[in-house]
This record gives structure tokens, sequence and C-alpha cells, in this order.
């Protein structure tokens, strides 16, 4: 899962053609730690969807961008275009369908 920062937030979300699935959390928080791996058993069955993860306290230009209010939140980001968004910790399932609607 790539980490993303202010500095390679572009190359690595901007400019890709695709998905991307965004982890919007923080190391102290529980229910962050339960979604984690979940979405790298998901980035396992989605080979062509991106994933990657934003430390929202290290990272709080990119936070305030989402408009990030709870995390975890999962940002969906298609050809540079915010698509849709799940918060809190929510079954595999779930963020699996969410996936399969827009990749």
């Amino acid at each position: 899962m790539t980490i993303i920062t202010k500095d390679n937030f572009k190359s690595e979300v901007e400019d890709f053609s695709g998905l991307a699935v965004i982890d919007l959390y923080a190391d102290w928080c529980g229910p962050c730690r339960m979604l984690a791996p979940v979405l790298d058993e998901l980035e396992g069955e989605f080979p062509e969807v991106k994933f990657c993860k934003i430390n929202v306290d290290n990272e709080p230009e990119l936070a305030k961008a989402f408009n990030v209010k709870n995390i975890p939140m999962v940002a969906l980001v298609k050809d540079n275009t915010f698509v849709d968004m799940s918060i809190g910790y929510v079954p595999k399932e779930n963020l699996k369908k969410l996936i399969e609607e827009y990749r």
C-alpha cells in the first residue's frame, strides 16, 4: 500500500488513471487499525486498483482537502475525481461492493 504525502499526492493520485482507494487514518485510532487488514486483503483482490494510505496527523493539508471529520475514512478517487467515501469501520463485503461499483 502506497503511503501518500503532500509531496507525492499529485504523482500517486492526481496523475493516476483508474481507481485509487485512499485510507485516511491515524496510528492511535482503534477502528483504523481494525480496517487496515481488510484493506490489505482487498488490495490483493483488486490488483488494478491503487490502494493508498494518508496519515491525517502527518498530512493535515490532505486531511483538510478530503474534508475529513471522522476516521477511518476511505475515499475513492477515479481519474482524479472524488467519487465516493466510506466513514468508520465497515465490513469487508461493504467495501468490496463499493470498489466494484467504481473500478
